[in-house]
């Protein structure tokens, strides 16, 4: 579809207006935002199933998590989405300056979450709290534990995916941090920023359910 000389820069050409080109990209984050959840949503029943069946050992095996630092991933989260938010603010604002440094911040806390994360991971790997046949860990704490493995197993599968996402939103805010630069994204257009706080936001929601269901069980 061709635009007269009037049209914005910003309006790719197979959209009639930027409304429709707007409405069209939130529904589509929103469409992709649902099979998140379904996602997690299976791996979520999968929990449910299995601390039903293992409800002791769920207990016990969670001991041996760090909460701490659970805690203060946890933290750095909430931080990052309040960042995210404060970008897309400061940009509708027409505040550059502000929504870089807001960018900036949401990804090095983005970083900071998956540095905690890969402190906890490595401890894991060395003493063998790992999942199904990998687990080796024969510490005085787990004398009592029966299955533990079948915890790391759901544990890492549902983190690692969560990281995962962690790691993709930080390629995504990278990608924002250039085009706001490059003033691509400014107060009448900034419908990437929005869309990916979306999924931020999702990313920030998951690990608020992920944090007490395996860190304060009981």
């Amino acid at each position: 579809m061709s635009h007269n000389s009037s049209s914005p820069d910003f309006l790719h050409h197979h959209f009639h207006d930027v409304d429709q080109q707007y409405q069209t990209s939130k529904f589509g984050m929103w469409a992709f935002i649902l099979t998140e959840v379904l996602t997690f949503g299976g791996l979520f029943v999968a929990y449910t199933v299995y601390r039903s069946w293992y409800p002791e050992m769920f207990y016990d095996a969670h001991l041996l998590l760090d909460v701490q630092k659970g805690m203060l991933n946890t933290i750095v989260l909430i931080s990052s989405s309040l960042t995210m938010a404060l970008a897309i603010w400061a940009i509708q604002k027409k505040n550059k300056k502000l929504s870089l440094w807001m960018l900036v911040i949401t990804w090095v806390l983005a970083l900071g979450f998956l540095g905690i994360k890969y402190l906890e991971y490595s401890h894991k790997f060395e003493v063998g709290q790992l999942p199904g046949i990998f687990y080796s860990y024969m510490g005085p704490e787990v004398v009592n534990i029966d299955n533990p493995h079948i915890f790391f197993g759901i544990y890492f599968i549902m983190t690692g995916l969560h990281g995962l996402h962690v790691a993709i939103g930080m390629g995504l805010i990278a990608w924002l941090i250039y085009l706001t630069k490059k003033d691509k994204l400014h107060s009448e257009y900034y419908t990437p920023m929005e869309t990916v706080g979306i999924f931020w936001h999702l990313v920030d929601l998951i690990w608020i359910y992920l944090f007490p269901l395996f860190y304060l069980i009981g």
